[in-house]
């Protein structure tokens, strides 16, 4: 299936011509891989959001071949190599828990809904970072749509639970299925983004296919991949890494230099592609935008 972006929308605009190429090969292996009922054919296509960063991306074939996703493997080329068994479709996400109207949202009319593409960085809790031109909408939006009640401090995720698709689940690293949880307003903020594509495609199946989150002011690992289930509560919801090692992964997991994990330092980071290391920043860089939702916080506490 060959998904065309709108005439008024030239690859010039959202990406190198080099990066584009990429995306042309990477696309000719069949890798993506992600077939859509027969209504549901219109381009993945969105208008780039000004919540962007300038930032060059980092290629497609970067993107799609280092990658953490624990239940197809630990090495960061596991997941592209065996993440092509996970099927994507048909695909649904439960949301439910506190809220007025609970519902089943199937990918397809996921996949129909305005879009927009956000480049956003990635800075993992490993010390490498990237850049990565998302398509996808805003987290609240599906929320609004489901009219969370009063009691709904915390969002709660889920990750699909495969273990005949997804050979890493066979070994107990992680108490499976994968969680992972926001508070209320983390997860309302404008810059939380359900991603269903990048580089103008769907995302391939590495990368989490078909729909996964992005919090691009905390480290990758709260932006959990494959999700099947969002349920809204009023406690705290159990994290998969703050379970599996409590004193090294926090429930905020934000970006914080002055928080070294206990085995390693947080205060500098290599992005993918690059030989010297870079100042990691404070909030991964959106400062800016997400600090006053921490004011009065003890963040090296609250880590």
């Amino acid at each position: 299936m060959l998904i065309k972006r709108p005439d008024d929308l030239p690859s010039s605009e959202i990406t190198p011509e080099a990066v584009y190429l990429d995306r042309r090969r990477f696309l000719a292996t069949g890798a993506v891989g992600l077939l859509l009922s027969a209504d549901a054919l219109a381009a993945l296509s969105g208008r780039k959001s000004a919540l962007s960063t300038s930032e060059a991306p980092n290629s497609l074939d970067e993107i799609s071949r280092y990658n953490n996703f624990y239940e197809f493997g630990t090495s960061k080329d596991d997941p592209a190599r065996h993440a092509t068994a996970l099927k994507t479709h048909p695909w649904t996400v439960t949301v439910e828990g506190e809220v007025e109207k609970p519902r089943i949202f199937d990918i397809d009319a996921l996949l129909r809904r305005p879009l927009e593409e956000r480049i956003y960085r990635l800075r993992c809790v490993e010390g490498w970072s990237m850049v990565i031109p998302w398509m996808g909408f805003p987290l609240a939006t599906l929320l609004r749509e489901v009219v969370p009640t009063s009691r709904a401090k915390y969002v709660a995720f889920e990750t699909a639970l495969r273990p005949a698709e997804m050979p890493g689940v066979g070994r107990k690293v992680l108490d499976w299925p994968y969680r992972e949880g926001l508070r209320i307003d983390e997860a309302m903020h404008p810059l939380t983004l359900l991603a269903v594509g990048l580089y103008g495609n769907v995302l391939p199946k590495q990368n989490g296919a078909p729909i996964r989150l992005v919090v691009p002011w905390k480290y990758g690992f709260k932006s959990i991949k494959s999700i099947v289930r969002i349920r809204l509560v009023e406690k705290q919801p159990p994290t998969s890494w703050n379970l599996a090692a409590p004193s090294e992964y926090g429930f905020y997991s934000n970006v914080n230099p002055a928080v070294d994990h206990p085995r390693w330092s947080q205060a500098s980071e290599r992005r993918i592609g690059e030989f010297f290391k870079r100042k990691t920043l404070p909030f991964n860089g959106y400062a800016e935008q997400v600090a006053q939702l921490y004011r009065g916080m003890d963040l090296k506490k609250n880590f």
